[in-house]
Parts: structure tokens; sequence; C-alpha cells
């Protein structure tokens, strides 16, 4: 079920996310700089009314920064839009490249795109903005985005109001559950931050649980004896404490949300 979030007035600030300095953002998104196979195998799609939501009328171009394996360039491409993919990691844009081979998929990051000025209707980072450095991003997206284009920040993460998941997701370490007042944090080259939230659920197996928490930085970034303790600590949690066997098929909540601003 999707529903549209409030409008939020005034400029966009920094919210109730992860705040991390820029060497530790650093560190942990290089945990991503191989295993695009297992993150492209194992991490959740997106729901197409987050796309639909955040496209704006009429357009044609649209870049996806952060692309990663392309899971949301997927939906971009299946609505018509001429997209390019950027990503700091050959090996993710390795496995974008098999899956769309359509796209033009190029290295490069939020800060430094690579691309031209003014290309683009629409610019997404999905799953990706928390790595970013926000006031310069803002000011290289601004850069190509024609006027009045959109840029689009989407975020999967597991619904935490279900008792049973936020406790699923302290276990996993995962950082990204944003707190109920978040507003992701924008340059002064946007205006008129909206949002929308979808609620769905991803069916999954207890062994599947076990290989998203393997893709995530916590678990990337850590030690033998920590990887062991994670996995040794959801391995009873899904099937002494909550008793699911091994070939159940569990309905996973999640929550996608989903922001847009406009080049000003």
């Amino acid at each position: 079920m999707a529903s549209g979030g409030p409008k939020l007035h005034g400029g966009p600030t920094s919210g109730g996310g992860p705040k991390l300095d820029q060497g530790r953002r650093q560190e942990l998104g290089q945990s991503f700089q191989d295993g695009g196979e297992h993150y492209d195998r194992v991490r959740p799609g997106y729901p197409g009314d987050s796309a639909d939501w955040l496209i704006p009328a009429g357009a044609r171009d649209a870049a996806d920064l952060g692309a990663g394996t392309g899971k949301f360039t997927a939906l971009l491409v299946g609505r018509g839009l001429h997209t390019v993919a950027v990503d700091p990691s050959a090996d993710m844009l390795v496995q974008l490249r098999r899956a769309l081979p359509g796209v033009t998929a190029v290295e490069g990051t939020a800060e430094h795109t690579g691309l031209p000025d003014e290309a683009f209707d629409v610019v997404t980072v999905a799953q990706a903005w928390h790595w970013c450095d926000p006031l310069p991003a803002s000011t290289e997206i601004a850069r190509i985005l024609r006027p009045r284009g959109v840029l689009g920040l989407i975020w999967n993460q597991l619904d935490t109001s279900a008792p049973w998941v936020h406790r699923l997701s302290r276990i996993m370490h995962a950082g990204d559950v944003h707190k109920p007042h978040f507003i992701p944090p924008l340059g002064p080259e946007f205006t008129g931050l909206e949002s929308h939230l979808t609620r769905w659920e991803d069916p999954v197996r207890t062994a599947d649980i076990m290989e998203l928490t393997k893709s995530r930085s916590y678990y990337l970034a850590a030690s033998e004896a920590t990887r062991a303790k994670v996995l040794g600590n959801l391995d009873w949690y899904l099937h002494e404490h909550l008793g699911h066997r091994l070939e159940d098929v569990i309905p996973l909540p999640y929550v996608t949300q989903s922001w847009r601003a406009v080049r000003a």
C-alpha cells in the first residue's frame, strides 16, 4: 500500500539519520567496491510506485547515481527513460551491464559524475545518499539537471514498526533505519522537498535474511569474530526464538521512503 507523505515547508535540514564523519563514511562505503553479484542476488528491489511518484511528467532523460547493480535503474528504464547509471564500483557496474545492456554505465560519484551540463530531467540516488557528501553532491546534481529538473532520493528500510522486525534490525546492525523526523540534507540548489512512503513485503527464507545481512556495510567491514557473532545471533533469533524452519517463507516488511526536490 502506498501513501503520500506530508509536504515539508521551509528549507531541508538534516534529520535523525546516522551521522558519519567523512572518514568513516568512506571506510564503510569502500566495503561495497566488491561483491556485486552477491549484492544483486540478495538485496530487494524497489516498489514501482516510488519511481512513478518522483518522475516528473514528460521526463525523457534520467541519471541514476550510486546505481549499484541497477535495481532502481531498471525502474527508470522500464518507464521509457533514457538512463545513464553512475557508480564508483566497477564490480557493481559489471552486474548492472549484464542485467541492463542498453544502459550507459560509467564510474563516478554523486560529487563528480563526469556527466554533461543540464542533460537530465530527473536524477535519482537510491540507497546511497547517506554515502554522499550532500552539499557538493547537490551542486553537482543541480549542474547536470535541466531547469526545474527533479532530484529523487530513495531508501528501502526494514519496517521496524513491527516489533519482531525492530529486534531483527538491531541484530543485523541495519543502521540505515531512519528516525521518524528524518529529512535528507540537501544544498540550497533544491527546493520544494516532499516525501512519500510505500509499505510492502518481500517473501524470503531465513537463509535469505542471513545473506542479506552479509551484504550490509557493518558486516562487510567487521572482523571474522564479529561476523560469526552476528550470524550466530541471527540463527538463534530466527530458528530458536521465533521458531522458523529453514523452508519457511517469511513476509519481511519494508518501508520504501522516497523524497523529491526541484532544482531551484
